[in-house]
């Protein structure tokens, strides 16, 4: 009989956290307007995730641009929020943080305490991304940029990618495509395994 893989053993748990889990880790998932961080959360998560979005409206057309996002009607207005159980013991909780600058206000409540970012690129709109890129910095929170690859993304070597986006060298660029389950797990596992890379080197004397 065939196993099912760790993705799908993980999406098949309740959506009770287990008794015996006795800590938790935060991972943020951010990025700009319509990148595609409401489906990471969606990919990732082994229970039915929290979404909090609304219908977009005309009100908001002068405020969000739609260029080449045909058929988004949504948009995630507080948080997206996601959990793995890593193991019996430990539980990592996905945040979502909204894209738009007027959800700004949000966005000391919801890095309070993270482990790191996953910060979400859109090849086609490289400058919307320095904002949020900047504001990471300035927080010092660790962070991965993850390209989401959209079927008209263009492409660029990494240098010229790490140029345009003003990377430290120590910044991780991964690749993605976040509708992809098993992407989006393997996208996870890299920055963990960043993650904890960076925290052994800055224990060394």
């Amino acid at each position: 009989m065939a196993s099912a893989s760790s993705a799908e053993l993980s999406h098949a748990e309740p959506d009770y956290l287990p008794p015996s889990v006795q800590g938790a880790v935060k991972i943020l998932v951010t990025g700009p307007f319509g990148v595609g961080k409401t489906t990471l959360v969606g990919s990732l998560s082994e229970i039915t995730p929290l979404r909090t979005e609304e219908t977009m409206t005309a009100a908001g057309a002068d405020v969000d641009d739609l260029t080449g996002r045909t058929g988004k009607t949504t948009t995630t207005v507080a948080l997206d929020f996601g959990r793995i159980t890593l193991n019996p013991r430990l539980a990592l909780y996905l945040f979502g943080t909204p894209g738009q600058e007027r959800f700004q206000p949000l966005w000391d409540d919801l890095t309070r305490g993270a482990l790191g970012a996953v910060a979400l690129v859109d090849l086609r709109r490289v400058d919307e991304s320095f904002e949020i890129l900047g504001r990471l910095e300035e927080q010092r929170i660790p962070f991965a940029v993850a390209v989401n690859v959209f079927p008209d993304s263009p492409s660029y070597p990494e240098e010229e990618l790490r140029s345009a986006l003003d990377l430290l060298p120590e910044v991780p660029i991964l690749h993605c495509d976040v509708r992809d389950r098993t992407a989006a797990y393997d996208l996870l596992i890299d920055f963990v395994g960043h993650l904890h890379a960076t925290a052994v080197l800055e224990l060394q004397p």
